[in-house]
């Protein structure tokens, strides 16, 4: 019984390994345009990267994305975008990036992206963005994440020119270890053939 526990243990930990590195990025600024064609982003500052931060009034390079069209819902009210033909990439500037305008992360929306109202004061909108994304890194490694990005707009004339700002983004990548899966599932096989020669023996 104990060595069937531990192999049900083995097993449980075998994804949870394989997923052990991440990354959070963080953008501010920068305004959107908002239609039902989908959502497009201009000018968001990158404010750090795995550990790296801009200083004061200084940022470490831009944030860009795109969705498809409106699916379900409205843009005042609510809704979702589709994922197809959208975008997503991070470019680095400076020595921290190994250049300017690096490209440190280029991917889509995979699945739909809701567009959430989370607050009303006035004529003043609060809007949250949110989606699943996929790409790779500047290294060539796949990743996979999630993006939440706060988008406001100031009045009804903004509204209807489809104009709104970007408070702050959130984003969290991923980062699979193939090495450490590879070396887990082997480890398993071993214990398991072990388990499996002392039950035949007796």
């Amino acid at each position: 019984m104990r060595r069937v526990v531990v192999l049900v243990l083995l097993a449980l930990a075998l994804p949870i390994a394989a997923w052990a590195d991440g990354i959070t990025l963080t953008n501010q600024f920068g305004t959107v345009s908002v239609s039902n064609a989908g959502v497009s982003s201009f000018g968001s500052q990158l404010q750090s990267f795995n550990g790296f931060s801009a200083a004061p009034g200084h940022s470490l390079g831009s944030v860009t994305f795109t969705t498809g069209a409106m699916i379900g819902g409205t843009l005042a009210g609510g809704g979702s975008f589709s994922s197809v033909g959208s975008t997503f990439s991070v470019l680095g500037k400076g020595n921290w990036a190994h250049g300017h305008n690096t490209a440190i992360f280029t991917g889509s929306f995979t699945g739909n992206i809701s567009w959430t109202m989370t607050a009303q004061v006035g004529q003043r909108r609060t809007y949250s963005l949110v989606g699943t994304i996929s790409g790779q890194l500047w290294d060539g490694r796949t990743v996979t994440g999630t993006t939440n990005q706060t988008v406001y707009v100031l009045n009804n004339k903004q509204f209807s020119q489809g104009v709104g700002h970007i408070h702050a983004g959130t984003t969290n990548l991923t980062v699979p270890e193939p090495g450490t899966l590879g070396l887990l599932g082997t480890g398993l096989v071993g214990i398991a053939g072990m388990f499996r020669r002392k039950l035949i023996g007796g």
